[in-house]
């Protein structure tokens, strides 16, 4: 068999690999909270965006919900104010929550752009519209830091109607108090309650490492699929720290609510997202409930 015979043949064999995936979710929601990193460059955003893409193509219901946390600092630092953030939160008095909307509905418009280039519908929404995100005041520790949002209610038919409609719904996360008032939100708070609000059957974190790992400092303890329950213990034992524990804490929670899948991705990595949902092996750690244990058996 000749090169180009073999190269055609890997292909094929990719193929039939992905098939089962696709069959088994085919017209199932799926969100994607992209953010970090996987956003730094164009390139990057592209890949992402094909992914995402691809999906929709095949038979996924994607909804894309999004941050645009560097990309406000630097535009907070362009009017001569200094980022400042309490437990991961960003500070956010009035002209900051006037920039941090500006930026996200910019960044939404170009997700949008970048998804219809490629031949797939997309609209982009905020938590304001339709009053898809209400919200309270967030406090951390008791600080008040200002317009941060602490989602109180979901109301998903704007998706419901987007998705029927066979549009890819794309999302900033803002929304409105009970008084209407415009608030800052946590992405990954947003993508959370969202998969939960629609029961997404899988919720993906694009983020800026490899997944989980039992060590941080040691590669070989890297985790490519835990229960709920053994998270927890990760958690209650202090082994996860810093910036995971929050995206832990959110990833437990999705699942413990309804979420079938809960995966954590490094958004760096080219075609992340069809790697870890369309190959045996994945890229990434998947977090599943305790009743389906058994598929960390069947993979051990």
């Amino acid at each position: 068999m000749n090169k180009d015979m073999e190269q055609v043949m890997k292909k094929a064999e990719v193929l039939i690999e992905a098939l089962p995936y696709i069959q088994k979710f085919n017209r199932k929601i799926i969100v994607v909270k992209y953010g970090g990193s996987a956003m730094s460059n164009e390139e990057l955003q592209r890949n992402v965006i094909k992914d995402v893409t691809l999906l929709k193509l095949v038979g996924f219901k994607p909804i894309i919900v999004h941050g645009g946390g560097k990309e406000i600092s630097r535009w907070v630092g362009k009017v001569g104010k200094e980022a400042q953030f309490v437990n991961g939160l960003r500070v956010t008095d009035e002209e900051t929550m006037e920039i941090a909307e500006m930026v996200l509905g910019r960044i939404n418009k170009q997700l949008v752009t970048m998804v219809q280039e490629l031949g797939v519908k997309a609209v982009g929404v905020s938590g304001k519209d339709g009053g898809l995100l209400r919200v309270d005041r967030k406090y951390a520790d008791g600080k008040d830091i200002g317009f941060v949002g602490d989602i109180r209610r979901v109301d998903p038919k704007i998706l419901y109607d987007l998705l029927e409609k066979d549009f890819l719904p794309i999302v900033a996360p803002i929304g409105l108090d009970e008084d209407f008032v415009t608030y800052n939100i946590n992405a990954d708070d947003a993508a959370c309650a969202i998969a939960r609000a629609v029961g997404a059957d899988k919720l993906v974190f694009l983020t800026d490492i490899e997944g989980l790992y039992r060590d941080i400092n040691d590669k070989a303890s890297f985790i490519p699929r835990i229960t709920v329950s053994d998270a927890d213990a990760l958690i209650s034992d202090g082994f996860i720290g810093g910036g995971m524990l929050p995206k832990l804490e959110n990833c437990t929670s999705a699942v413990k609510n309804g979420v079938n899948r809960v995966h954590i991705l490094d958004g760096r990595i080219l075609h992340c997202l069809l790697l870890e949902i369309f190959t045996n092996e994945g890229v990434g750690t998947m977090i599943l409930r305790d009743e389906d244990r058994q598929l960390l058996e069947e993979n051990n």
